[in-house]
């Protein structure tokens, strides 16, 4: 060990040496050198010799190719190391050596010289040997990816190592994960499903095209399969779809058990959405003259939605739907100071960004004209 540091300073020293040398090359006077300045001169004569005719084609390219070579040779060899400022390049070069040394000797007395190797190997096969309860993620995806060198083949193994991933905040390796089970076992549509909810959670809650690709698989092999038709309905919501979307959350309601746990956050999502976009999102002029609501009333979703989005300000969905009302109801101020919020807030989402500033160029429409109430 000790020969180790003593070689790393001294290589250290060296690079340094070699840096600071190239350095003064750059640095040094342009005064001319004579040697260089013979070798120049043969570069002119040969250049005289080809106006005049005297070299062919073939010995001028040789000639000029070896005066070349000596002018470079010559000029490597008359390169000197200038002695300005050779002080301060004396220390960098032993404050390059000694700082590996300065190194070892505080390992030697803060670190523990004398601990034997711990392989990566063995640590993952004694977290293999101990109580899983005790393990944390990362331990936990470290014993999955073990075994799956000895098991390539086992979309089981997949999903597990997934879930761990997803448990550590790793959405993107838990969606590489999925990738390599739903290839294995294309058939599973359980596999197609959590796909796409590790989509959705690497895309901030958004159900983008990889997405619904996966949904669609998981509905087509198991039809009646809840998430993915809450997740697509979703996706239709954020297109603009509204009616269609909360179609389908009521069909996903209806299909749940009275005793689900998960009925009273999706009854609440869909009173929610619907009271604070459906017409706004949808066409408010047919529904106003349809006699299902008045202007004022449509103003009283927006101010809805905004107030909730103050108090919970992290839906991108919720604020492209308020950017959009506030384009629909012709409100400039507003709009522009909730697309400058959210474009703020989710800088960093590209796909969030686009949809905003679609929603922001949204026409007005004169929710006020004649017949527009239903009067």
């Amino acid at each position: 060990m000790i020969g180790f540091w003593i070689a790393a300073a001294g290589l250290s020293a060296a690079v340094a040496a070699l840096v600071l040398r190239g350095a003064a090359r750059g640095l040094a006077p342009a005064g001319d050198d004579p040697v260089l300045a013979v070798h120049r001169r043969q570069l002119s004569e040969i250049d005289e010799l080809a106006e005049r005719g005297l070299l062919a084609e073939g010995e001028l390219k040789a000639a000029r190719a070896e005066a070349g070579r000596r002018l470079l040779a010559a000029a490597d060899q008359s390169a000197v190391w200038p002695r300005e400022g050779l002080g301060p390049r004396r220390v960098v070069v032993v404050a390059a050596a000694v700082a590996p040394l300065l190194a070892l000797g505080l390992y030697m007395v803060v670190g523990a010289p004398g601990a034997p190797d711990q392989p990566f190997e063995r640590r993952v096969a004694e977290w293999r040997a101990g109580d899983p309860a005790m393990l944390d993620p990362p331990r936990i995806v470290a014993i999955l990816e073990h075994v799956a060198r000895s098991e390539p083949n086992n979309p089981e193994l997949y999903r597990n190592l997934a879930i761990a991933r997803m448990a550590g905040g790793d959405a993107v390796g838990a969606a590489e994960a999925l990738r390599k089970a739903v290839r294995l076992a294309p058939q599973r549509a359980d596999l197609w499903t959590a796909l796409g909810e590790a989509f959705v959670t690497s895309e901030a809650g958004q159900v983008g095209a990889d997405a619904r690709t996966a949904f669609t698989q998981a509905l087509k092999r198991d039809p009646k399969n809840l998430s993915a038709r809450y997740h697509l309905a979703k996706g239709e919501i954020a297109d603009g779809k509204l009616k269609a979307g909360l179609s389908g959350w009521r069909a996903v309601l209806a299909d749940l058990a009275v005793d689900d746990p998960r009925r009273p956050a999706l009854a609440a999502e869909i009173d929610r959405t619907a009271k604070a976009g459906r017409l706004v999102d949808a066409a408010p002029q047919q529904a106003a003259a349809a006699g299902e609501v008045t202007p004022e009333m449509i103003q009283g979703m927006v101010e809805g939605l905004a107030q909730r989005l103050a108090a919970a300000p992290d839906d991108p969905e919720g604020w492209v739907r308020l950017v959009r009302a506030y384009a629909v109801l012709g409100d400039v101020a507003r709009r522009d100071a909730a697309l400058k919020d959210a474009s703020a807030r989710f800088k960093d989402q590209p796909r969030v960004l686009a949809a905003l500033r679609q929603a922001a160029d949204t026409p007005p429409q004169n929710l006020n004209a004649p017949g527009a109430n239903g009067r």
